[in-house]
């Protein structure tokens, strides 16, 4: 009785490692469509003539937190300006 409670609970372990192995890969993949999309964006706006390094840097900035973005915005100004360029 214990080596079929043994083999059945590996049983059982196997099929939800490979559900979750399974939903990983199918993720994966939606991310890289989506990664794709985004590309396809970013193309697009440069085909209209925006820069899309700005572009990135605006979208980079808007995910942070007000607060942290005045502070990294503070402590570059700071060193800018100890290196001369402000």
């Amino acid at each position: 009785m214990s080596d079929e409670i043994t083999q059945s609970s590996q049983t059982v372990a196997a099929g939800q490692l490979r559900a979750f192995v399974e939903r990983i890969e199918r993720l994966e993949e939606e991310k890289k469509t989506i990664a794709d999309d985004i590309k396809d964006v970013y193309a697009e706006a440069k085909g209209n003539g925006f820069d899309v390094s700005a572009i990135r840097q605006i979208v980079r900035l808007r995910k942070q937190d007000p607060s942290e973005r005045q502070e990294a915005e503070a402590v570059l100004e700071l060193y800018m300006s100890a290196l001369g360029m402000i």
